[in-house]
């Protein structure tokens, strides 16, 4: 027998049976919508993603200009008494020298103990041996005093901060007397 379109119109050969078919659509219509909900999840997934990767861009910046800002907190609360002892030194009358400069002398330790338990670390390299890489020479003179490329003199100290150069030493370096 020959299958006929819902019209009565004999089918085309091989055309499957209209049963077939609205089964099939049926079918057809029920994987849509199951890729059509996947579809809008995957889509709700990626915006909760972005908004979390958003939020935690944001949380970073914040933290990040946080940390900029208050980076120094611990040095500048170590260096207070160093400004207190300063203003005690203005603040002092009288002409009596040594006990400012006393006074001078423990301000400068304790500002050199803040500084060196926060990675500073001077370079006094009267003696050594010159290393461009630590020393820059402001001068040479001839001397048999000094072996060549010996530092003779400091004009000004270098320092290093947590082993990187921050400024290096000023120096005189000896070079062989002619």
């Amino acid at each position: 027998m020959q299958s006929t379109d819902p019209a009565g119109n004999p089918a085309p050969e091989g055309a499957a049976p209209p049963d077939e078919v609205m089964a099939d659509l049926d079918r057809l219509n029920t994987q849509l919508a199951e890729a059509e909900r996947n579809l809008a999840e995957m889509r709700e997934t990626v915006l909760r993603e972005r908004a979390e990767i958003e939020n935690q861009r944001r949380r970073l910046q914040r933290d990040l200009e946080h940390a900029r800002r208050f980076a120094n907190e611990k040095l500048l609360a170590d260096l207070l008494p160093v400004l207190d002892n300063l203003e005690r030194g203005l603040a002092a009358t009288g002409e009596d020298f040594a006990a400012l400069r006393g006074g001078v002398e423990l301000t400068l330790r304790e500002l050199t103990r803040v500084a060196e338990a926060n990675g500073l670390k001077a370079i006094d390299p009267a003696g050594e041996a010159f290393d461009p890489e630590r020393h820059q020479a402001m001068q040479m003179v001839p001397t048999q005093a000094h072996p060549a490329g010996s530092v003779v003199a400091v004009f000004q100290k270098g320092y290093v901060l947590n082993e990187r150069l921050l400024r290096p030493a000023l120096v005189t370096v000896a070079q062989a007397a002619q």
